[in-house]
């Protein structure tokens, strides 16, 4: 793998940790929350994050390349 994608797994496990480090109650009742929702719209803020993330990635490394 590129290290490029290894230091932004090493990124994404520090911002993810952030939360249940600093906030752990109310992680823990975000997280609840999540559970309830229906998996449609589960689905689709999975996949808003997922675009969201490849648009990032695209306008970065098209920044990075010239």
């Amino acid at each position: 793998m590129n290290s490029t994608i290894w230091l932004a797994l090493g990124l994404v496990l520090v911002l993810e940790g952030l939360g249940p480090m600093l906030f752990p109650q109310a992680w823990c009742r975000m997280i609840l929350a999540m559970t309830q929702l229906p998996d449609t719209r589960l689905r689709r803020f999975g996949g808003g994050i997922v675009v969201a993330g490849c648009v990032i990635y695209y306008i970065l490394r098209s920044h990075a390349e010239g």
